[in-house]
């Protein structure tokens, strides 16, 4: 069984993350420049007291480093070909899924509607590796994107350095990888077969892909696998890590949790909305430089509640099928159907997500750079 490696273990914090005292959680509050211990004592239970006090924190985090911005982004996914086993995915190779992929043409045609409702930030997703969406496919859809879009990353099947680096010549800025879980017996138990099995090629992948000249990468672990407060310690000392090594690149993180999918996988550790809201806040805490990301699997009514507040970058308009944009205005989400990786749960349009953040006196922000910042960082990063 695969080991964590040191500097990865959260094990150290754990017992504080789930037992901190009311006392613990003051003083963790009081701290000018709070980090692992102060993070493990918000996680935990006794933290939920001061729920308010860390809304108002995060609030005034976010607006200092992010202004009164949020950034949209929207997900198009080009392949549900999987060649993976994943207990929780709506994709795995045994559901009886439809199977498809996008051609260039279509890709295209996907691109230009997503442009005509406002999107600049595209997320490019598939299934893991397959013949009919591998490196040669996914480098194609990037330069097809680049070409329309200023800013494209992927979320895919990791690789090696040098595919990442064929990737960024192609236009490609970051690439968005979740580790699912850190922990190592759970994470086999999930992944039943197929390369994704392999915990340790999964967990390097986003150092590869920096080496490989993107520039930013997301991390994430989905909640709802494992203990949360045993994975969102890791999750901060996996950004800590990469920070530290690549700190000329972007690092960013999600929150997602387990959603209705196709196999009807039920979270054995549900997270609900106060302990995620607290979650998000508790890292705004202590990483207040850091983009935090929340994607359309949440509800309306949460999403609305943490835009500005922690949150400071939001999908928009997602489907969760492949392709799905080129449609006539107003039809289904996706939400239910067989052949989407998981049920949307806000299913609002660009232009009314974009009212209510206005409402809030917050701005949607569709394009952030344009497309010289595509330019490659390259393994000086590392230096």
């Amino acid at each position: 069984m695969t080991r964590l490696p040191e500097w990865l273990d959260p094990t150290p914090w754990l017992e504080l993350a789930h037992t901190a005292t009311p006392a613990q959680v003051r003083q963790a509050l009081a701290g000018a420049e709070p980090g692992e211990r102060e993070l493990a004592a918000l996680l935990s239970p006794a933290a939920d007291a001061h729920l308010e006090e860390l809304a108002r924190r995060a609030l005034s985090l976010t607006r200092r480093h992010f202004g009164r911005t949020v950034s949209l982004y929207a997900p198009l996914y080009l392949s549900n070909y999987c060649s993976g086993g994943c207990l929780y995915c709506g994709f795995a190779a045994d559901r009886r899924t439809p199977r498809r992929r996008l051609e260039p043409a279509a890709v295209r045609q996907e691109l230009a509607a997503m442009r005509a409702w406002g999107c600049q930030d595209v997320l490019l997703l598939t299934g893991e590796r397959t013949a009919q969406a591998g490196l040669d496919y996914l480098a194609e859809c990037v330069g097809i994107a680049a070409a329309v879009m200023p800013s494209v990353q992927v979320e895919v099947f990791p690789m090696p350095a040098a595919d990442y680096r064929r990737l960024a010549d192609q236009g490609c800025t970051g690439v968005t990888i979740y580790q699912e879980t850190y922990d190592p017996a759970r994470y086999d138990h999930f992944h039943r077969w197929g390369p994704k099995k392999d915990f340790a090629a999964r967990l390097d992948a986003p150092a590869r892909a920096l080496a490989g000249g993107l520039r930013q990468v997301g991390l994430g672990a989905l909640l709802g696998l494992s203990d949360p407060a045993f994975d969102m310690l890791a999750l901060y000392r996996h950004l800590r890590h990469l920070r530290q090594r690549w700190w000329r690149a972007g690092v960013s993180l999600s929150f997602p949790r387990i959603r209705p999918q196709a196999g009807g996988f039920q979270a054995e550790f549900p997270v609900d909305d106060r302990f995620l809201a607290r979650i998000i806040w508790a890292f705004r805490l202590c990483l207040p430089d850091v983009p935090l990301v929340l994607s359309t699997r949440e509800s309306p009514a949460f999403r609305d509640g943490m835009a500005g507040v922690g949150i400071n970058r939001m999908s928009v308009n997602s489907r969760t099928t492949v392709g799905g944009y080129a449609v006539a205005e107003g039809a289904a989400i996706g939400t239910g159907d067989a052949a989407a990786q998981f049920e949307v749960s806000d299913g609002r349009d660009a232009a009314s997500f974009c009212a209510m953040l206005r409402a809030r006196a917050l701005e949607p922000v569709f394009k952030n750079a344009d497309a010289a910042y595509r330019e490659p960082v390259g393994a000086a990063a590392a230096s």
